[in-house]
């Protein structure tokens, strides 16, 4: 069924730049996309968007309606199609976010178990080698002020640092190095 004189003139309108022709084209079917959208999505927000983004396509494309069939037909199809498309980028954006998620999980549960393999390899340390390594390379201390603390000269903390890192490499000699932090050891 072709579109009603009426309809046609308000197109014609439209497409020469009369905003107030298309604002009545918008009124006229607002209700009948905003339905389908709703419909279509099971949602009264994506409804609204999917029903602005349908109308802003429609005048954005309106140049390339032909009054064969109906107005209402033309933007019944442009609507299905926002959906179709909304509905693509859903399924793209939370199978992101699941696989995402997934893989921070994962991440997770590495790093805790490397964190955890770094301990032991720490708690296998003589104490005073233990204690060296943790002022010095984890809390920050210069070698000074760590000989400060465990009351020795600097060489020894020094000696004991040295020896320290030579065991934590034979202890993580099995763990790939970009899975541990043993540059800090």
């Amino acid at each position: 069924m072709a579109a009603t004189d009426d309809e046609r003139s308000r197109i014609v309108k439209s497409q020469n730049g009369d905003h107030d022709a298309f604002e009545t084209l918008i009124r006229d079917y607002q209700h009948m996309i905003h339905s389908l959208c709703f419909r279509m999505t099971g949602s009264l927000a994506d409804a609204e968007d999917l029903t602005q983004e349908t109308f802003i396509h429609a005048y954005q494309h309106l140049g390339s309606f032909r009054a064969e069939s109906r107005f209402s037909s033309w933007l019944y199809r442009i609507a299905v199609n926002q959906c179709l498309n909304w509905r693509k980028r859903t399924a793209r954006r939370e199978q992101f976010n699941k696989d995402w998620s997934e893989q921070a999980q994962i991440t997770s549960t590495l790093e805790v178990g490397f964190a955890q393999q770094i301990q032991d390899a720490l708690q296998k340390l003589h104490p005073k080698q233990r204690a060296a390594l943790i002022l010095t390379t984890y809390d920050g201390l210069s070698h000074a002020e760590a000989a400060k603390v465990l009351g020795c000269s600097e060489t020894t903390v020094s000696w004991r640092l040295f020896a320290a890192r030579r065991k934590l490499k034979r202890f993580l000699e099995g763990l790939k190095p970009s899975e541990t932090t043993d540059e800090r050891c």
